[in-house]
């Protein structure tokens, strides 16, 4: 029962909670820098770099059979082998992406921290004959 009174305890702190709120964001903050990336971004790399759609690009890894289309998607229902780089290169700009957001809030966070944790330090301890001189003064008052 021990255990079980920790997990609850573990649970309600805020733990579990923080966590499963933090996931659902990030899935939901993966779909917009997806999304950035893949409609903002790659266009304009593509743009830069003569039009290309970097989705697009693959290599051939087996027989490509008779009447089949040159693409992406139609070679995957094929049962084609292929090596879709261009989706590696998108899925890469899209973590480097996340990732650079992630450290520009952590780093945000960690300034906030600082500017509001501030740190008094001790006073140094009273001299001796300070104290001395103020118990005799105490004394003379009673």
């Amino acid at each position: 029962m021990s255990m079980m009174k920790e997990f609850k305890e573990f649970a309600i702190k805020g733990n579990v909670m923080d966590l499963a709120i933090g996931v659902i964001i990030g899935a939901a903050f993966g779909k917009i820098v997806d999304s950035i990336v893949s409609d903002l971004i790659m266009p304009i790399v593509g743009a830069i770099f003569g039009k290309l759609d970097f989705s697009s690009l693959f290599v051939v890894l087996g027989n490509v059979p008779a009447g089949t289309a040159l693409n992406l998607e139609a070679l995957k229902k094929a049962g084609v082998p292929v090596l879709a780089y261009g989706n590696f290169i998108t899925v890469a700009v899209n973590f480097l992406i996340l990732a650079f957001i992630v450290f520009m809030l952590v780093k945000q966070i960690n300034r906030l921290k600082k500017d509001t944790v501030t740190v008094v330090p001790p006073a140094p301890p009273t001299p001796e004959d300070v104290v001395l001189l103020r118990e005799i003064r105490d004394s003379l008052k009673k």
